[in-house]
């Protein structure tokens, strides 16, 4: 019976992992239309978040920002006080056994999209995983599965739900094998390659197949090479303090009358920098755009890195919830930008996308301890041209490379 089960599961798995990514994006840009006042008419606009949010007045932004707290604050407070326990995907997985609780669950992933749509300055991603993750926990039980298929089966659901809202369906499926399961034997390999180009192929029905950022036409030089081999241990020990300093203030948060408190005042200091720069707010996506675009200033890119670490890690350690994958994304872009600003000069390099491209997927891989799937997502972002790989593979290793070696020396 299992035999049978089994693979319409994961077929199922596919579909409701890609309706629940589908529809959770449109939520999110339902949200920042409304929160913002742009694009009222369409939940799918031409007008980007970033267009929006730099077109609203100053004083929205800051109030936006302020009822983000709010909602973050009172809304994780409540669900930890009179809620289930909440079961993690990684801890899902490790114990397929241990059901996720379906209304804390899915409150939790209805929060995390609503604060990002409200400028949040954390990830997207993390709701619809939950979110395809208890979808198949709910079928593996219907369907009842083996405990080892179960497992297989959650970790793909959790993985096609990040293929869904980001359109990577290679990214998703290799983000299933190398973080969740950590298995790249056929019997993982294959459910994880359906189930995440399923998903895609449903929610592009809704969200369209385009790629999540634009990529101009790669121009291949040596000079990047050399840019690469030298700055790359910069992004991957930078990268492992991210990821120390993001860990703690998630270490540290408190279950009390503290979290709606020191949400809103996170969430009030994010509102009052995007006073001045409307390129704060939302998970990263504008900046990032803009410095792949080359248009973002070096002094601008270098001050928005320091507001945008600070901001992250202000919002975790009160408690707030979301993703911090397209935040490590903007963090290295913007590193990137701002290395480039101050020494390209020197080595002759005029590569600016394609080094902030690989700076970007080389501090996302390091400080997500994921190398693979950053390769695979910066690719599957931007439709970058395949001549980009052998540099982008070679910055990722040397990255995460010196993040290993930098965590060696501690030990």
């Amino acid at each position: 019976m299992n035999k049978i089960s089994f693979p319409i599961a994961v077929i199922i798995t596919g579909i409701v992992s890609g309706v629940g990514g589908m529809l959770l994006a449109m939520l999110l840009h339902t949200v920042q239309h409304w929160t913002f006042g742009y694009s009222l008419d369409a939940i799918i606009s031409p007008e980007s978040f970033l267009s929006g949010v730099t077109h609203a007045s100053g004083l929205r932004r800051f109030a936006a920002l302020v009822c983000g707290g709010l909602v973050a604050g009172v809304g994780w407070w409540l669900l930890g006080r009179y809620g289930k326990k909440r079961v993690s995907v990684d801890s899902a997985v490790k114990n397929p056994d241990k059901p996720m609780p379906a209304g804390t669950t899915f409150i939790h992933a209805l929060l995390q999209i609503i604060t990002v749509g409200m400028g949040s300055p954390l990830g997207r991603e993390v709701a619809p995983r939950e979110v395809g993750a208890l979808g198949a926990t709910g079928l593996a039980s219907l369907l009842k599965v083996s405990s080892e298929q179960r497992r297989v089966l959650i970790a793909c659901g959790a993985g096609a739900g990040l293929a869904a809202v980001y359109n990577v369906p290679l990214a998703g499926a290799i983000f299933t094998l190398e973080v969740l399961l950590v298995s790249f034997q056929w019997s993982c390999i294959l459910p994880a390659i359906l189930t995440s180009a399923i998903a895609a192929v449903i929610a592009s029905l809704g969200l369209g197949s385009g790629s999540q950022y634009h990529f101009p036409t790669v121009h291949f030089s040596h000079s990047l090479f050399l840019w690469v081999v030298l700055t790359s241990p910069l992004f991957g020990v930078a990268a492992s303090y991210f990821r120390r300093f993001t860990n703690k203030a998630k270490q540290g948060v408190k279950q009390n009358w503290q979290m709606p408190v020191l949400c809103l005042m996170s969430f009030a200091l994010t509102g009052l920098l995007a006073v001045w720069f409307p390129q704060l707010p939302g998970n990263g996506k504008g900046p990032t755009q803009l410095a792949l675009q080359g248009t973002l200033d070096g002094s601008l890119s270098l001050a928005l890195l320091v507001c945008k670490v600070v901001v992250i890690i202000c919002v975790l350690r009160a408690g707030a919830e979301g993703g911090v994958l397209t935040p490590g994304l903007t963090v290295g872009a913007l590193m990137a930008n701002g290395l480039f600003s101050l020494f390209s000069p020197l080595l002759s390099v005029s590569a600016k996308p394609e080094i902030v491209l690989i700076g970007a997927a080389a501090f996302l891989g390091t400080s997500m301890c994921m190398p693979l799937t950053a390769i695979f997502l910066a690719l599957e972002f931007t439709r970058a041209d395949s001549s980009l790989v052998v540099p982008l593979v070679i910055g990722v290793v040397i990255a995460y490379s010196s993040s290993l070696l930098l965590e060696k020396s501690k030990a």
